[in-house]
Formats: C-alpha cells, structure tokens, sequence
C-alpha cells in the first residue's frame, strides 16, 4: 500500500517512504564507482585520471537536472498541499519540458567547448584528449541525464518512491553489464566506459518520460500546460541551493584537483578520485534521506501543517545522526580495503589513498547535517537559506580551507580541509535552523 504525503509520519513509515529515494541515490552512486574500478583497473591510470578530472564539469552541467527535481518537487508538492492538484500536474509538465531544452542547449555548449575548458583546467597530452573523449561521448545523452536527476525527486512527489527506484535499478544494471561488456570483452577501452554510462543515462531519462507520460496511479501526469516564468523562477530558486551545491562541489573538485597535482603529481589526482567514489557513495545516503522527505515537508508546509514539520525535522536530524555515526566507524575500517579495489596495483598510490581515507572519513560525521538542513529549507521553499548553505558549505569553506591547510599540512592539508568545512557548515545550518523557528514553527 502506498504511503501518502497526507498521513502522519512516525519514525518508521519515515523510514518506509524514504528508503526507496535512499537506496536509490545509493546505487546510482554505486554504477558510477563501476565506471571507475573498470576503467582504473583495465584501461589504465592516466585514462581514470582523466575521468576523475573532467567529471566535475560534466556534473556542472548537468546539476540544471538536480535544481528543477528538487526545487519543482518543493513548489509541487507545497500545490498539492494547498488542495491544487490540476495546477501541480501543469507545474510538473512545465518544469520537465524545460529541462530537456536546458539539456539539448547545454550539452550541444559542453561539446563544442570541451577541450577549451579542459585544457584551461591544466590537462595536456594524453590526459587531454582523454578527457575530450570521454566528454563528448557522455554529453551526447546529457538531456536524459539531467531528466534522470529530475525524476528521482519527481518520484517521492508523486508518492511512487519504489518506482523510482526500479527505473535506478534498471538503468545501472545495465551500465555495470556495459561497462563489462564494452571494456572487458570488446576492448574498448575509455570509449567504452563512456558509452555504458551514456546509455544507461539515456534509459534513466527515457522509462519515466513514458510512465509520466501515460495514465498511471501516481499523482502526477505530463499534460499540455503555458509557460509561467514566476512558476519556473521560484523552481530555480527553491532549487538554487542544489544547483548551487552541485557546481560548487565540482568547482572545488578542479580546484582540488589543480592542489594535488601540485602537491602529490598525477598520483593525488587518482587518489581523490577513489576518495570521491567513495564519498557519493556515502554521501548517497544523506542526500536519499533528504530527497525523500523533501516532499512530505513541503505538502505540510501547504498544509500548515505545524506539529507534523516539527516531527519530521526531529527525526530527520535523528536518523543523519545515526547514518553519520555508521559511516565513520565503516569508512575507518574499510579505508585499505576499498583502496586496494581500485588502485592495489600501484603501491605507492595505495598508501596516499589509504592515508587520505582515513583523514577524510571524520567528515561523515559532520556532512549529512547540512544536506538535511540546505534540504529542509528547499522543501520550505526557502531557496534563499538554502542556498546560502550550500554556498557556504561547498564552496566558500572548502576553497578557503584547501588554500590555507596544504600551506602548513602539505597533502594531508587537503584532505583534512574538507572536514573542516563540513564542521563550518554544520554551524551556520544550526544557527538558521534556530533564527528562522518562529518563522515555520518546526521547532
């Protein structure tokens, strides 16, 4: 039976709701760390490298996906909350339609200038044209990419979590079947890699096009609808923050990136890699948590409804404090052995992995705060506070820390600025989270 946003959550029909958009978020994560153990163990070093160092620009691109999921997920369900179903199906065909004309434009921009940016980030030689390469292939399906982010918000709206995700399923099944197929029996090589995940892309996007698109059980349904530029402005800010969040964290990527290869070669370009499979990973899971509830505090939220917000606020925080507790204790013992998956073939490169790891891994117990709080306050439909969250925690902490740190610290100042800013983070969260209780009356 499906849970409706309508009812009363306790602890464990929270759980219930959520854990599809968890384990969702979880295992698209874990079909992108695939890409890399396949493609550091069988096509090479350099190639993973290069894989490691155009991503955070390919995720720039495609964080525009992200920010009309979860800011259009909040205005949806907030409608919906307010009695006005019709007009929640119209926002939703709206906000859909305009992402893959955002993607189209976009991804035809990525593909023309790619090797211009890639090579001001500072790659050369071979490590550029494998970026080009790469690139390329995984822009062509950039719109269904975008549609994939998008959907996975727009599944919890509709109250259709578990159908989210199977279509998550499917599409990463068949990327890690690809990625074998593709590199390990036709030889492929990079070309490979990039083209299992674009289809798997492609299929992502494409199964909840045509369920949407269709009379089906769930809430929401593609229609004909009009352009509303205040409806698709509060979308983009109320999902500023993950827009925000998604290209600041990968800003910060190259600009950790540009750090390692001065301080550790191409060796620390690698090891962050592993670090940063590991991390979405991990990070998954708060981010699930996040997704999945968004939409029940936003229908609230329309609802007025004051001591179910309280409730959910309570419980989230409960439930990111256990998770953060378990993903610290986990990454400490699994820090050697996670390394050895990807890179046991390069001494050297395993021990400043592993080294990384075990420094890194105390930002677990710090991260998840401020994803819930940058989220709650996106399902308020304060994309403001959000996104000054966000701001701050990803880009504005971390590039001040990474800069100063590794002066004092040389590597290990790297790694141990990304806990820093997560402890950063985790402060200014409280202070809004106290400052703005009246306002909402969550507390």
């Amino acid at each position: 039976m499906n849970i409706q946003l309508s009812e009363h959550f306790t602890l464990k029909k929270l759980m219930r709701f959520t854990m599809p958009s968890i384990i969702m978020m979880i295992f698209t994560s874990v079909y992108g760390v695939v890409d890399g153990f396949f493609v550091s163990n069988i096509v090479g070093k350099t190639p993973f490298a290069a894989v490691n160092f155009i991503m955070p620009f390919l995720m720039i691109l495609g964080a525009v996906g992200f920010m009309f999921g979860t800011g259009g997920s909040a205005l949806i369900s907030k409608t919906m909350g307010e009695g006005k179903q019709e007009k929640a199906k119209q926002l939703f065909s709206l906000f859909v339609y305009t992402t893959i004309i955002c993607g189209i434009i976009i991804g035809a921009f990525g593909i023309v200038f790619i090797r211009k940016i890639a090579s001001l980030l500072g790659a050369s030689g071979e490590m550029l044209e494998n970026c080009v390469t790469y690139g390329r292939i995984i822009l062509i399906a950039l719109p269904f990419y975008m549609l994939q982010y998008e959907f996975q918000s727009y599944f919890s709206a509709a109250e259709k979590p578990q159908l989210g995700l199977g279509v998550t399923i499917v599409s990463g099944v068949a990327n890690m079947i690809l990625d074998a197929l593709f590199m390990a029996v036709f030889k492929w090589g990079l070309v490979g890699a990039a083209a299992a995940t674009a289809i798997s892309q492609m299929i992502g996007g494409t199964i909840p096009l045509i369920y949407f698109g269709r009379p089906n059980s769930s809430l929401l349904k593609l229609t004909r609808t009009s352009f509303d530029g205040r409806a698709l402005l509060k979308a983009c800010t109320n999902g500023s923050s993950e827009l925000m969040s998604n290209i600041s964290m990968s800003v910060v990527s190259m600009l950790y990136n540009v750090q390692l290869m001065k301080y550790a070669g191409e060796n620390g370009v690698a090891a962050y890699g592993v670090l940063m499979y590991v991390n979405m990973i991990f990070l998954a899971a708060f981010i699930g948590l996040s997704v999945g509830t968004a939409p029940i505090i936003g229908y609230n939220y329309g609802a007025s409804n004051h001591s179910e917000l309280k409730g959910l606020l309570k419980k989230g925080v409960f439930v990111i404090g256990v998770f953060a507790l378990c993903m610290f204790v986990l990454a400490e013992f699994l820090a050697e052995p996670l390394a050895r998956i990807f890179v046991g073939y390069d001494r050297e490169l395993l021990n400043l992995t592993k080294r990384g790891f075990t420094i890194f891994s105390f930002s677990f117990l710090f991260a998840g705060f401020s994803i819930f709080g940058s989220s709650f306050f996106t399902a308020l439909n304060n994309g403001l506070i959000s996104a000054l969250i966000s701001f701050l925690r990803t880009l504005v902490f971390q590039i001040a820390a990474v800069m100063i740190f590794p002066v004092f610290l040389g590597i290990d100042g790297i790694w141990l600025s990304i806990v820093a800013a997560e402890i950063m983070s985790v402060i200014i969260t409280a202070i809004f989270i106290v400052k703005l209780r009246k306002k909402y009356h969550y507390l």
